[in-house]
């Protein structure tokens, strides 16, 4: 491999400049303001945890971890989630706080892809975990929070598709007893929304008539509550009926938040993370192909950590909302530059001071002997100087100090 040159980056990672950071931060700003407002606590993690403990609990493929050897050759790992990450420290540091834990948070996750366009290895997301309370009210609880989240961030249009796990695994047992290959196969198909490859392979999977039917009705079980009253009278397997019969209670209470406009039913939904153990979620916003946000129940991850607890989750993925919004009028505020000459530098500082501790963003210039003041230009509610927009100009100079 040729020596990079010297403003080259890795591929999958990017630089983020001043206006982009902006949106950056007013989206994590609302957003985690907005989870706040419903309980959940910020909380922070490493970047770099043990491959043993963390990377093995992680739901990424173990090709997509980032790895590396510290200096005692430990295997490392770049935290690929948040949700193994929170699971350990729930175990440990918080294993002794009263449940149900609400908490929050916004980092950096990495995941190692395959030299291809648009992909990111490192991005940022804003999630909470609600940990130690099993029941449909608080999976309602974060699917309501995710909706009003994406509002948060500026969201208007946009769908979230609920499943539930267990539903595919209860027809599955029925249909495919002893055939885990064909299931996990089916399953990789109905993942990666490949809805004709999924039909051909029931095709080929030489089934009686009626399990082949049952198992392609699936591709028929989309839409509002009557999706539960169909999925009930399609199997009589108990785990399948229980978990219809917890989606059916979560809708209940997605009502009672008055949201279910912008929820659908989805039981081909399974998730991509295979510690999901019940509901499952994802949500699209409008003219972008890729889901915004997704989370669901993971009731058997803290085992591994040796503190069981139920939980469930959201992560949004903020920087792909960076996409869908433009927030430069709403964000962007312009600072007030303040410039002097030698004769009025202490005074100007004071001013720029005084402004700063009142909350305004203050840049100060000292004037070089060439400098004219000619070049300020008025142009509505904004201010050009040098070149470069401001919010006002202030002149401190020997000739007339504060002047604007």
């Amino acid at each position: 491999m040729p020596k990079p040159k010297v403003f080259e980056k890795p591929i999958g990672f990017r630089d983020y400049l001043p206006d982009v950071v902006k949106k950056l931060r007013a989206i994590e700003h609302r957003v985690l303001g907005c989870m706040e407002s419903w309980g959940y606590e910020q909380i922070m993690t490493p970047t770099m945890e043990f491959y043993d403990t963390v990377g093995v609990a992680s739901a990424t493929s173990d090709a997509k971890l980032f790895k590396l050897l510290n200096n005692r050759g430990t295997t490392m790992v770049l935290r690929s989630d948040m949700t193994a990450p929170i699971a350990r420290v729930v175990s440990s540091l918080l294993k002794d706080q009263a449940m149900p834990l609400r908490l929050s948070y916004h980092a950096n996750v990495f995941r190692s892809i395959e030299e291809e366009a648009g992909r990111e290895a490192e991005f940022y997301q804003t999630g909470v975990e609600l940990v130690g309370d099993g029941s449909a009210e608080a999976d309602a609880e974060v699917i309501a929070l995710a909706i009003a989240s994406l509002k948060a961030a500026g969201i208007e249009r946009f769908k979230i598709a609920i499943g539930h796990v267990g539903f595919l695994n209860g027809l599955l047992e029925d249909a495919l007893q002893d055939r885990p290959e064909d299931q996990a196969a089916l399953k990789e198909m109905l993942l990666s929304r490949n809805y004709v490859g999924y039909k051909d392979l029931l095709n080929k999977l030489n089934l009686s008539s009626e399990i082949s039917k049952e198992l392609a009705d699936l591709l028929r079980l989309r839409g509002g509550e009557e999706t539960c009253e169909r999925a009930l009278r399609v199997s009589s397997n108990e785990t399948a009926r229980a978990a219809i019969e917890h989606l059916c209670q979560v809708w209940a209470v997605l009502k009672a938040y008055d949201v279910t406009e912008h929820v659908l039913i989805d039981l081909t939904m399974i998730g991509d993370f295979s510690y999901y153990t019940g509901m499952t979620f994802e949500g699209y916003a409008a003219d972008l192909g890729f889901p915004v946000v997704s989370g669901g129940r993971y009731d058997t991850l803290l085992d591994g950590f040796g503190h069981p607890a139920p939980a469930t989750g959201f992560a949004i993925k903020t920087t792909r909302i960076l996409e869908l919004l433009d927030l430069e009028q709403n964000e962007e505020v312009l600072p007030t530059i303040i410039v002097y000459d030698e004769y009025s530098r202490s005074e100007a500082i004071q001013r720029a001071q005084a402004m700063r501790q009142a909350g305004q963003a203050v840049i100060t210039s000292k004037l070089s002997g060439a400098q004219e003041l000619s070049s300020i230009v008025k142009d509505g509610r904004t201010t050009s100087y040098e070149g470069r927009l401001y919010a006002d100009v202030i002149a401190f100079t020997e000739k007339g100090a504060g002047a604007k």
